[in-house]
């Protein structure tokens, strides 16, 4: 049969012929000009990468007629034999068939022998990781001082299976991910040769499905060509290739830009008919938002070129849309799309979440749009202060951060506890002994003092404790968290929660975005009118106060101490004690009785 998978037909024969591996062939090629041979090489890579077909070519060069050179001449007997796999000289292993220690040493005992035609023998192991370890052990003292006419060669995918003592012993050259543009190029020239028609965007998505292996493209290529003969259509590509065609990638683009919101919609349910994977869709989208941006703060068409690997006609069309949009605004687009392919892998209703993060997206500039800050208004035309500039640049994605000068506070500074001795950590604060009941009794008071309810406007006012309790009681999950933060203040539709530098975990929880909306809708619940709000990082320029933690434990202990002292006054209690003789040592509530039983 003469057929040859395009793979092997246009496989590399030379250093030269070899792509995207510069590192490696330059080293070696120097390597074999200076005669500074090793004699234990290991190449790892990903699959369809040439380490393999660089292995051949160094085994080609060492054993050339004209040879050792860097440049084998790939015509006489010895590269023609070692190029049809049926060299005397070089022996290729299979590391995945031949794993045990019999197979070792009968290599052992087949390296002293001379070799037949070239100078070197030449071993080489495909998939050395497969490989038990005995074998390795049996392979160390011949791997480390092997006779001066044999070379080893290793090539493996996992390089993190490899013992340390095997790597020691072997110069380790890694192979890396070919670049698109290599793969496309290589892939011209293939359909040169074979004289097939492709359009310019079927090799980009050839390019893009290989994920960095030349020989993974070169199979798709020729599935594509069994699939539609000597022409191939892009329609018929991406049908066998599986992947999201880009004109529904770019109908969501339309209307999110658009602001149409039911486009959007469609477009989800036209590409669920058509059977495509949510996933896989929202990974594009994010791709094409990601090249919007690049094209929105790259001016040069030469260096947008060498930033995004796509067709000609496809940068134009980036360029347009480039303009519609902000760089901030795709910042936020791209954050929208990151968090729900985020969501994805983990929601059991994936059309729910990629539906939300779409509508979501389509209300972006209309959101922005009503926060842009209307014009001042003179104090004798209006008593209304104008809202701050700040606020209409806020971002609608999640609730921002903000230093602490951005962040009036109006309720009064909380004073700090005077028996609180330990720093704030993530697990919530500790509270150190109390030294008296009448010291506890006086932090208590102060506290009180320094949390009046917060008025937002003169109709509504919002009780943070309460806040507080219906969180620990619905959302347990999230109660700890916001207790090691303090409640900085409020102004306007804004709620500051502040968290110590350490307190890193309960602020990173805190700040995303569900648990934020939660805890905006429990405060506009009392309210009666939007809040929203904003996480920062307390800093020395913020008054010190107690956590939430510490508010709620010295209130217990101040509830606990006139409960102590009520049932001190009691006369039953009272003539109790003087019976037996004892002293009241602890009162609990019924309610706390049986929770402990």
């Amino acid at each position: 049969m003469d057929y040859q998978v395009s793979a092997r037909k246009y496989r590399p024969s030379t250093f030269t012929d070899v792509i995207g591996q510069p590192h490696v062939v330059q080293t070696l090629m120097n390597a074999v000009s200076t005669k500074r041979i090793a004699h234990a090489y290991l190449f790892s890579g990903t699959r369809g990468v040439g380490k393999t077909t660089v292995a051949r070519i160094l085994a080609k060069a060492l054993n050339c007629e004209r040879g050792p050179t860097s440049r084998p001449c790939d015509s006489c007997e010895n590269c023609r034999e070692i190029a049809q796999g049926n060299s005397v000289d070089v022996i290729e292993v299979d590391g995945a068939s031949n794993t045990s220690v019999d197979d070792v040493r009968e290599i052992r005992e087949n390296i002293k022998f001379t070799p037949f035609r070239g100078q070197f023998r030449v071993y080489i192991i495909d998939e050395v990781h497969m490989l038990s370890n005995s074998a390795f052990n049996a392979l160390l003292k011949t791997l480390e001082e092997p006779p001066a006419h044999v070379v080893f060669i290793f090539a493996t995918t996992e390089i993190h299976k490899i013992p340390a003592t095997i790597l020691s012993r072997c110069q380790h050259y890694n192979f890396r991910r070919i670049a698109r543009t290599e793969i496309i190029e290589r892939l011209r020239h293939v359909a040169a040769q074979d004289r097939l028609t492709l359009e310019e965007r079927s090799f980009v998505a050839l390019a893009r499905a290989s994920e960095g292996s030349m020989r993974d493209a070169l199979s798709l290529l020729d599935q594509a060509i069994a699939y539609g003969g000597k022409t191939v259509s892009h329609a018929d590509l991406e049908l066998l290739l599986g992947a999201v065609p880009q004109e529904l990638v770019q109908e969501l683009a339309r209307a999110i830009m658009a602001q149409d919101s039911p486009a959007a919609l469609a477009s989800l349910a036209n590409l669920l008919d058509r059977g495509h994977d949510l996933r896989a869709f929202c990974a594009e989208v994010v791709e094409h938002i990601r090249n919007i941006l690049v094209a929105a703060v790259v001016p040069g068409t030469t260096e947008l070129r060498s930033l995004i690997e796509t067709s000609e006609e496809d940068l134009n069309q980036l360029s347009m849309n480039a303009k519609a949009l902000t760089p901030e605004q795709l910042q936020e687009l791209l954050a929208i799309f990151i968090q729900a392919e985020d969501s994805l892998r983990f929601s059991s209703h994936p059309r729910f979440v990629m539906e939300t993060a779409a509508v979501r997206a389509t209300r972006l500039l209309r959101q922005r749009e009503s926060a842009d800050p209307r014009p001042a208004q003179t104090a004798s035309s209006s008593n209304q202060k104008p809202p701050a500039e700040q606020e209409g640049r806020k971002s609608v994605l999640s609730a921002p951060l903000a230093s602490s000068q951005d962040i009036p506070v109006t309720s009064r500074p909380i004073p700090k506890p005077a028996h609180t001795s330990r720093e704030e950590t993530d697990q919530g604060p500790s509270i150190a002994p109390a030294p008296s009941h009448h010291s506890l009794r006086a932090v208590a008071t102060a506290i009180s003092a320094a949390v009046p309810p917060l008025a937002v406007a003169p109709q509504a006012t919002l009780q943070w404790e309460l806040v507080q309790e219906e969180v620990a009681a619905s959302f347990p999950n999230i109660a700890p968290f916001l207790e090691a933060g303090r409640f900085v203040g409020i102004e306007g539709n804004f709620i500051t929660i502040g968290f110590a530098k350490q307190a890193t975990v309960a602020r990173a929880r805190l700040e995303k975005e569900e648990n934020l909306l939660v805890l905006s809708k429990l405060c506009e619940r009392q309210l009666g009118s939007p809040i929203r709000v904003r996480i920062i990082e307390l800093t020395e320029t913020h008054p010190s106060g107690p956590t939430m933690a510490q508010v709620r434990a010295a209130k217990e202990q101040e509830q606990r101490l006139v409960l102590f002292e009520q049932a001190k006054a009691n006369p039953t209690v009272k003539h109790a004690l003087e019976i037996f003789g004892v002293e009241l040592a602890e009162v609990r509530t019924i309610a706390q009785q049986e929770a402990n039983e």
